[in-house]
């Protein structure tokens, strides 16, 4: 028997109170005037949908939630990146800095939750899985 943790639903329900926020920079990024001008804002905007919708269907089942976050988090990663660089070009504006800070923060916070847990072994063997020994 192993002594790794397990989530639960306290720790789906933080995941979703920070993808709550992240949610909120997307919607301010997508209804902002600026993404006409610089469309590569829209990154970030598919990038939160894609992870929020991803996981909403498993919240009733931590480690499944906990597994697909972690496929899905690397590419966060990335398009935050990519937002922060971005997003300074875009405009100064105190909301696009905050913006920034805040996406930041949710990859930095869901980054240190499903560190938190080790990757399920699924014993299926479906395509791209790794099998339990």
């Amino acid at each position: 028997m192993s002594d790794a943790p397990i989530p639960d639903a306290a720790v789906v329900e933080r995941c979703q109170t920070i993808l709550a926020h992240a949610w909120m920079v997307r919607t301010f990024v997508k209804h902002s005037p600026e993404v006409e001008e610089f469309p590569e804002l829209m990154g970030i905007v598919r990038n939160v949908f894609d992870l929020c919708r991803s996981v909403e269907s498993r919240v009733s089942d931590p480690p499944a939630y906990i597994h697909q976050l972690r496929k899905k988090l690397s590419k966060l990663k990335a398009a935050a990146a990519q937002f922060a660089h971005d997003a300074p070009l875009a405009s100064d504006h105190t909301n696009f800095r905050q913006a920034v800070t805040s996406i930041d923060g949710c990859v930095r916070e869901l980054e240190a939750i499903v560190g938190r847990f080790p990757p399920v072994l699924r014993a299926s063997g479906g395509a791209g899985e790794k099998q339990s020994p």
